[in-house]
């Protein structure tokens, strides 16, 4: 069966990669309807882009031949997804919002298929507060997102804001339209945020864990088709769809937790699990009594990832996660062979990593490493189970 997408052109400079998109959509039996926006024409041109979808390029709301037939609303009916790429500053303030003023934002409030953005701006106009909260409230309304990509851009600035390329936004496109699920019929454990460890009934020991990334990958294997549960503990993020959520605080909680969501083919240690404990915790709040601290005597934790890799019921494929300071990728690999581990995915802690939205990490596995492009903690994910996918079908 053909499969058809409606592609919304803004209005900046990476609108030429539109017509590469186009071009390689059409190679993979992909049918590509157009709207330009206003300032998008400045970049591209109808002309051009009906040249190479074999559609008319529709640019006027109210282009009278096909608003008798509502023609923006019929032009989202008709695809089986809404992309808009580029995806400017303006366009995503005006979706956000629910703005309908152009055919463009028309469109996308009228729709009642999925949307795929591929955001393009200045660095400065992406970090923007505002920027980042129009892209969040789409994130909770269900649009898809892939990029932006850091780079050099037009502007003679550097960072993220680059359009993704055209093959990145078709695997994506391809990915959402055919629903594939390679990891349908698989089953999938993973772990995110910290653990907390009580000192007595108000102190706890912690770190900075945010959870952003374990969630991420738990979103991405249960779109993936994997029968997926989630053993977090305490954050503020809410369970993505279609996923099974444990709540833990302690590591021993958290260790049981994965043992009982054993069998599985998918294991993803993702958390930052404190190394120790309290030997003792105070049945009661710890008073200061004096100008010196209280000695506190700390015992080791229970190692869940070394303990589930060489468990009886192992999965077949274990991943940990490595967060360190120095010297990244020996450390890393060092850790993978001391846990007994297939993969690690290891990234430096100190550039500010927790509770960001965006990370560069390395994927250590017994074949070597590899060093990927700084992402965004969603597009990691993803990156990370097309591996498992990849893997599995091979094994």
């Amino acid at each position: 069966m053909s499969k058809s997408i409606l592609l919304i052109i803004g209005g900046g400079i990476a609108a030429y990669k539109s017509l590469d998109l186009i071009r390689r959509a059409k190679d993979r039996g992909i049918e590509t309807r157009t709207i330009i926006t206003k300032a998008g024409t400045e970049f591209v041109t109808p002309m051009t882009v009906s040249a190479l979808s074999g559609h008319k390029a529709h640019t006027d709301m109210f282009d009278l031949g096909s608003e008798s037939e509502m023609g923006h609303i019929q032009l989202t009916r008709v695809v089986d997804l809404v992309v808009v790429a580029p995806a400017t500053a303006n366009l995503i303030a005006q979706a956000a919002n629910g703005l309908a003023g152009d055919l463009a934002s028309t469109s996308l409030l009228a729709t009642d298929k999925q949307v795929l953005m591929a955001p393009a701006m200045n660095v400065r106009m992406w970090q923007h507060p505002a920027t980042q909260r129009n892209v969040e409230r789409l994130k909770q309304d269900g649009v898809h997102f892939i990029g932006p990509n850091d780079g050099a851009m037009a502007c003679n600035e550097f960072g993220p804001g680059r359009m993704a390329e055209p093959l990145e936004i078709l695997d994506t496109i391809e990915a959402l339209i055919c629903g594939s699920q390679p990891l349908k019929g698989k089953t999938a454990l993973v772990t995110a945020g910290p653990t907390h460890e009580p000192l007595d009934p108000v102190r706890f020991l912690g770190n900075h864990s945010s959870g952003k990334q374990g969630f991420a990958i738990a979103a991405a294997l249960a779109k993936a088709g994997a029968d997926t549960t989630l053993i977090s503990g305490p954050v503020s993020i809410p369970a993505p769809a279609g996923v099974k959520l444990v709540k833990v605080t302690t590591a021993r909680e958290m260790l049981a937790a994965s043992e009982a969501a054993l069998p599985a083919d998918i294991a993803v240690f993702c958390a930052a699990v404190a190394d120790w404990r309290p030997q003792a915790v105070a049945a009661g709040k710890i008073k200061k009594t004096s100008e010196l601290p209280p000695a506190i005597t700390l015992t080791t934790n229970p190692d869940i990832l070394a303990t589930i890799s060489r468990s009886a019921a192992r999965p077949k494929l274990v991943i940990g996660f490595a967060a360190e300071t120095e010297s990244v990728v020996a450390l890393a690999t060092e850790k993978r062979l001391k846990k007994g581990c297939d993969w690690i995915v290891a990234n430096d802690v100190s550039r500010g990593v927790f509770g960001a939205d965006r990370n560069t990490v390395h994927l250590i596995r017994s074949d070597g490493s590899e060093a990927w492009p700084e992402l965004d903690k969603n597009d990691i994910a993803e990156r990370l189970v097309a591996r498992i996918a990849t893997t599995l079908e091979t094994a």
